[in-house]
Protein backbone atom coordinates (compact mmCIF):
# COMPACT_ATOMS: atom_id res chain seq x y z
CA UNK A 1 0.00 0.00 0.00
CA UNK A 2 1.45 3.27 -1.08
CA UNK A 3 1.43 6.03 1.75
CA UNK A 4 0.65 9.55 1.00
CA UNK A 5 3.16 11.51 1.97
CA UNK A 6 1.22 13.80 5.41
CA UNK A 7 0.45 17.19 4.67
CA UNK A 8 2.88 19.59 5.81
CA UNK A 9 1.88 22.40 8.20
CA UNK A 10 2.51 25.49 6.76
CA UNK A 11 2.29 28.26 9.53
CA UNK A 12 0.91 31.70 8.96
CA UNK A 13 3.14 34.40 9.44
CA UNK A 14 2.06 36.08 12.40
CA UNK A 15 1.10 40.16 11.97
CA UNK A 16 1.15 41.23 15.48
CA UNK A 17 4.27 42.92 16.53
CA UNK A 18 7.36 41.24 18.82
CA UNK A 19 6.77 41.52 22.43
CA UNK A 20 9.70 43.38 22.66
CA UNK A 21 8.73 45.85 20.00
CA UNK A 22 7.23 49.18 20.52
CA UNK A 23 4.30 49.97 17.83
CA UNK A 24 2.87 53.54 16.98
CA UNK A 25 -0.03 54.88 14.98
CA UNK A 26 0.97 56.65 12.38
CA UNK A 27 -1.34 59.79 12.75
CA UNK A 28 -2.82 60.95 16.24
CA UNK A 29 -6.19 61.12 15.99
CA UNK A 30 -5.45 65.11 16.79
CA UNK A 31 -3.14 65.17 13.96
CA UNK A 32 -5.15 63.76 11.27
CA UNK A 33 -8.48 66.10 12.73
CA UNK A 34 -6.21 68.85 12.51
CA UNK A 35 -4.42 68.83 9.46
CA UNK A 36 -8.16 67.91 7.61
CA UNK A 37 -9.31 71.60 8.95
CA UNK A 38 -6.53 73.10 7.50
CA UNK A 39 -6.51 71.40 4.01
CA UNK A 40 -9.94 72.14 4.11
CA UNK A 41 -9.20 75.50 4.45
CA UNK A 42 -11.93 76.27 6.70
CA UNK A 43 -9.90 78.51 9.29
CA UNK A 44 -9.35 81.39 7.17
CA UNK A 45 -12.74 81.72 7.21
CA UNK A 46 -13.05 81.39 10.95
CA UNK A 47 -10.47 83.91 11.68
CA UNK A 48 -12.31 86.50 8.97
CA UNK A 49 -15.49 85.89 10.78
CA UNK A 50 -14.71 85.86 14.56
CA UNK A 51 -11.90 88.63 13.80
CA UNK A 52 -14.86 91.87 13.85
CA UNK A 53 -16.66 90.61 16.62
CA UNK A 54 -13.43 90.62 18.70
CA UNK A 55 -12.16 93.96 16.78
CA UNK A 56 -15.64 95.71 18.01
CA UNK A 57 -15.86 94.33 21.51
CA UNK A 58 -12.35 95.57 22.38
CA UNK A 59 -13.12 99.12 21.16
CA UNK A 60 -16.15 99.58 22.72
CA UNK A 61 -14.77 98.25 26.11
CA UNK A 62 -11.99 100.68 25.30
CA UNK A 63 -14.17 103.72 24.73
CA UNK A 64 -16.78 102.97 27.91
CA UNK A 65 -14.24 101.13 30.79
CA UNK A 66 -15.91 100.31 33.52
CA UNK A 67 -17.04 102.43 36.00
CA UNK A 68 -15.41 100.76 38.92
CA UNK A 69 -11.54 101.83 39.00
CA UNK A 70 -10.38 98.53 39.89
CA UNK A 71 -11.85 97.07 36.43
CA UNK A 72 -10.39 100.29 35.00
CA UNK A 73 -7.25 99.37 35.53
CA UNK A 74 -7.71 96.37 33.04
CA UNK A 75 -7.82 99.67 30.74
CA UNK A 76 -5.35 101.88 32.55
CA UNK A 77 -3.32 102.88 35.32
CA UNK A 78 -4.71 106.54 35.85
CA UNK A 79 -8.24 107.44 37.60
CA UNK A 80 -11.11 108.13 36.18
CA UNK A 81 -10.93 111.69 35.99
CA UNK A 82 -13.61 114.37 34.71
CA UNK A 83 -12.87 117.94 34.35
CA UNK A 84 -15.49 120.80 34.46
CA UNK A 85 -14.87 124.70 34.62
CA UNK A 86 -18.94 125.90 35.34
CA UNK A 87 -20.18 128.20 38.07
CA UNK A 88 -22.27 127.46 40.76
CA UNK A 89 -25.46 128.93 42.97
CA UNK A 90 -26.80 127.69 45.66
CA UNK A 91 -29.84 125.10 44.80
CA UNK A 92 -33.19 126.48 44.73
CA UNK A 93 -36.44 124.87 44.69
CA UNK A 94 -36.95 124.80 41.00
CA UNK A 95 -35.25 122.24 39.29
CA UNK A 96 -31.68 121.98 39.59
CA UNK A 97 -28.66 121.19 37.31
CA UNK A 98 -25.43 122.55 38.30
CA UNK A 99 -26.00 124.24 42.10
CA UNK A 100 -24.84 123.12 45.39
CA UNK A 101 -27.00 121.61 47.84
CA UNK A 102 -24.77 121.56 50.57
CA UNK A 103 -21.46 121.38 51.79
CA UNK A 104 -21.00 117.64 50.48
CA UNK A 105 -23.76 117.42 47.73
CA UNK A 106 -24.11 119.15 44.61
CA UNK A 107 -25.57 118.87 40.98
CA UNK A 108 -23.63 119.39 37.87
CA UNK A 109 -25.00 119.17 34.47
CA UNK A 110 -28.53 117.06 35.76
CA UNK A 111 -26.48 115.04 37.53
CA UNK A 112 -26.60 114.24 41.61
CA UNK A 113 -22.84 114.23 43.14
CA UNK A 114 -21.87 113.40 47.07
CA UNK A 115 -18.47 114.70 47.54
CA UNK A 116 -16.92 111.37 48.83
CA UNK A 117 -13.83 112.34 50.70
CA UNK A 118 -15.96 114.73 53.14
CA UNK A 119 -19.23 115.35 55.69
CA UNK A 120 -20.43 118.54 56.49
CA UNK A 121 -23.43 119.88 58.48
CA UNK A 122 -26.75 119.31 57.64
CA UNK A 123 -28.90 122.38 56.40
CA UNK A 124 -31.92 120.11 55.55
CA UNK A 125 -32.71 118.67 59.47
CA UNK A 126 -29.96 120.23 61.04
CA UNK A 127 -29.64 118.63 64.71
CA UNK A 128 -29.05 122.10 66.54
CA UNK A 129 -28.87 125.77 65.87
CA UNK A 130 -25.15 125.68 65.39
CA UNK A 131 -24.81 122.90 63.35
CA UNK A 132 -27.91 125.26 61.02
CA UNK A 133 -25.06 127.84 61.32
CA UNK A 134 -21.95 125.82 59.61
CA UNK A 135 -24.27 123.84 56.88
CA UNK A 136 -24.85 127.53 55.73
CA UNK A 137 -21.18 128.35 56.07
CA UNK A 138 -20.41 125.19 54.34
CA UNK A 139 -23.22 125.39 51.70
CA UNK A 140 -21.54 129.15 50.56
CA UNK A 141 -17.60 128.08 50.86
CA UNK A 142 -18.18 125.35 48.73
CA UNK A 143 -19.88 127.77 46.29
CA UNK A 144 -16.84 130.00 46.23
CA UNK A 145 -14.46 127.08 46.04
CA UNK A 146 -15.86 126.08 42.88
CA UNK A 147 -16.48 129.03 41.26
CA UNK A 148 -12.53 129.73 41.64
CA UNK A 149 -11.70 127.79 37.92
CA UNK A 150 -11.39 124.65 36.86
CA UNK A 151 -11.78 121.71 38.33
CA UNK A 152 -11.72 117.93 38.27
CA UNK A 153 -13.92 115.21 39.64
CA UNK A 154 -12.44 111.79 40.86
CA UNK A 155 -13.82 108.36 40.87
CA UNK A 156 -13.69 106.31 43.95
CA UNK A 157 -13.90 102.89 44.97
CA UNK A 158 -17.95 102.66 44.52
CA UNK A 159 -19.42 104.44 41.17
CA UNK A 160 -22.53 105.84 43.64
CA UNK A 161 -24.08 105.91 47.58
CA UNK A 162 -27.18 103.83 48.43
CA UNK A 163 -29.21 107.07 47.52
CA UNK A 164 -28.28 107.00 43.94
CA UNK A 165 -25.75 110.09 44.55
CA UNK A 166 -22.40 109.95 42.25
CA UNK A 167 -19.53 109.42 44.62
CA UNK A 168 -16.82 111.51 43.35
CA UNK A 169 -13.61 113.89 45.10
CA UNK A 170 -13.13 117.06 43.69
CA UNK A 171 -9.90 118.68 43.29
CA UNK A 172 -7.97 121.66 41.50
CA UNK A 173 -4.37 121.19 40.71
CA UNK A 174 -4.17 117.94 42.71
CA UNK A 175 -5.58 119.00 45.89
CA UNK A 176 -8.81 117.88 47.30
CA UNK A 177 -11.19 120.90 47.43
CA UNK A 178 -13.43 118.94 50.21
CA UNK A 179 -10.03 119.13 52.40
CA UNK A 180 -10.24 122.69 51.88
CA UNK A 181 -13.50 123.02 54.01
CA UNK A 182 -12.04 120.26 56.78
CA UNK A 183 -8.58 122.65 57.08
CA UNK A 184 -11.20 126.04 57.72
CA UNK A 185 -13.48 123.47 60.03
CA UNK A 186 -16.43 123.23 57.71
CA UNK A 187 -16.34 119.74 57.55
CA UNK A 188 -15.00 116.21 58.45
CA UNK A 189 -13.19 114.05 56.39
CA UNK A 190 -15.39 111.08 55.91
CA UNK A 191 -14.60 107.61 57.95
CA UNK A 192 -17.50 106.04 57.04
CA UNK A 193 -19.50 107.70 59.82
CA UNK A 194 -20.96 110.68 60.86
CA UNK A 195 -19.53 112.83 63.47
CA UNK A 196 -21.92 115.22 65.94
CA UNK A 197 -21.68 118.99 64.98
CA UNK A 198 -23.61 119.80 68.09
Amino acid sequence: MIRKPAKRKTRRKSTSPPANVLQFRKRPILLVRASAWFDGAKWPLALLLVSPVIGIGAAWLWNNPPASPISFALFTSEPIVEQYDVTFSECGSGGRVTCVIDGDTIWLNGEKIRIADINTPEVSEPQCAQEAQLGAQATQRLIGLLNEGGFSLEAVDRDEDAYGRKLRVITRDGDSVGQRLVEEELAETWTGRRGSWC
